[in-house]
């Protein structure tokens, strides 16, 4: 009967790409075969240097960094995250940390890790959207690599505008003092991973990791969605 009642739902309201919109096939999830071949992978990892880690050079002392996906205007990627932030489609965040956390699982640097942490949002922009659209990805990625995931050692304690047409400085200077630890941030001499979706400038995770570097001997690396060439 559940199986019958799952077909008729599929035929009357059936599941679609949401990298371009067709209708997906059996066995298909949350993107089609075409999407995911197309998918823009980084192949970046934790061992050699990238493009991920200089952003972060002579801004934040961070152990290691890097992205699962190439960010471009109009692409798959853009969909996905649009969809994941935007149009309640939390799974979306569920799907891409079971597939970053498979091609990561091996990182000898990342068996090394003690803690993943999401990018806190605001509690009135949590409330408004009802759920962090980093939290499933960040979840599964810890369970992938053995770390325990943890959201209640990092806070947004500002509820700022959103960044997207801001540069390099601006963004610096509307987020450097939003995050602050919470009395449950007691991890001293942990390597904690931070993770977020999208990397840009790289304003947000400075300012993150500077309110994380408060904590003795800690160790940051940082992992994202996608990030801006």
């Amino acid at each position: 009967m559940a199986k019958i009642l799952n077909e008729i739902h599929n035929i009357l309201l059936p599941k679609v790409c949401f990298g371009c919109n067709a209708r997906l096939s059996s066995g298909e999830n949350v993107l089609c075969t075409v999407c995911r071949h197309e998918l823009p992978l980084t192949d970046y990892n934790y061992s050699d240097e990238n493009p991920v880690d200089r952003i972060f050079y002579g801004r934040i002392p961070i152990k290691k960094a890097a992205s699962f996906l190439v960010f471009s205007k109009n692409g798959v990627v853009m969909n996905l995250l649009h969809h994941l932030k935007y149009k309640n489609q939390e799974q979306i965040g569920g799907f891409l940390g079971e597939w970053c956390g498979a091609e990561i699982k091996k990182e000898a640097k990342l068996k090394e890790v003690d803690i993943v942490i999401p990018v806190p949002l605001h509690p009135r922009k949590r409330k408004k959207r009802g759920y962090n659209q980093v939290s499933l990805f960040a979840q599964k990625i810890a369970m992938t690599i053995g770390s325990n995931y943890r959201d209640d050692i990092l806070v947004r304690t500002v509820n700022t505008k959103t960044q997207t047409k801001k540069d390099r400085q601006k963004r610096w200077e509307n987020i450097k003092d939003v995050f602050d630890l919470t009395s449950k941030a007691s991890v001293n001499n942990k390597h904690i991973l931070l993770v977020d979706d999208v990397i840009t400038t790289g304003a947000t995770l400075e300012a993150c990791a500077t309110a994380l570097s408060k904590i003795d001997n800690v160790q940051i690396s940082i992992l994202s969605m996608a990030v801006v060439p």
